[in-house]
């Protein structure tokens, strides 16, 4: 994915606050704690809830989703069907994804 196609889908993902790709990209990247009110986990969710996983797996890493991907984030999505397709993906990562350490 070109840089200039990523940061277009960084800034519509948060399209109702004023905030930069640039910002955006540090938090996701683990650099900034927040942009505006949104730390990591926040804007996974908004990706979960608005991009197919293939855009999602080109904004931010394997490992980061693997860490990130818990029962409790996927809790907080809205939709049913989401919740039971990332609970599977969730199984599949730490199958395949090894933990740190």
């Amino acid at each position: 994915m070109e840089q200039n196609e990523k940061r277009k889908l960084l800034r519509q993902l948060v399209w109702d606050y004023n905030i930069s790709a640039d910002d955006i990209e540090a938090v996701l990247k683990g650099i900034k704690v927040t942009a505006g009110p949104f730390t990591r986990e926040k804007l996974l969710i908004r990706m979960l809830e608005s991009y197919p996983w293939f855009t999602i797996i080109q904004l931010i890493s394997i490992e980061d989703i693997h860490r990130l991907l818990t029962r409790d984030m996927i809790s907080r999505l809205r939709s049913q069907s989401l919740k039971e397709k990332y609970e599977f993906v969730r199984n599949r990562l730490q199958q395949i994804v090894s933990a740190p350490g």
